[in-house]
């Protein structure tokens, strides 16, 4: 099945301890149908010292969720579902079912 989330995209996370919140997608794993999404679902990670953390210690860091949790964003600041139909064109474009529009 072909994912409707897209690496840039503004989602808000519909439910789980972050619902509500709205973010920016910084990556997608299409076969595990997760995303990571910036300043949500952070986990505490444990590191040893390096070159670039001389002390190590335990960092906070996005983990991904599942593309279920998620609903896109379009141009308006709504949250809406996503379809997908050939544009004048011929090609297949993202496009919003609330306000109709495509999504860039």
């Amino acid at each position: 099945m072909k994912l409707k989330i897209k690496k840039g995209d503004t989602v808000k996370v519909i439910t789980g301890e972050y619902k509500g919140t709205q973010g920016k997608v910084l990556e997608v794993f299409p076969k595990e149908n997760k995303a990571m999404v910036e300043g949500c679902n952070m986990v505490s990670k444990s590191t040893k010292p390096s070159a670039a953390a001389p002390n190590g210690g335990i960092i906070k860091k996005e983990a991904p969720m599942h593309i279920s949790n998620l609903m896109l964003v379009d141009a308006k600041g709504n949250a809406t579902r996503v379809g997908r139909k050939l544009n004048e064109n011929g090609k297949l474009v993202r496009y919003s079912k609330k306000s109709g529009e495509e999504i860039k």
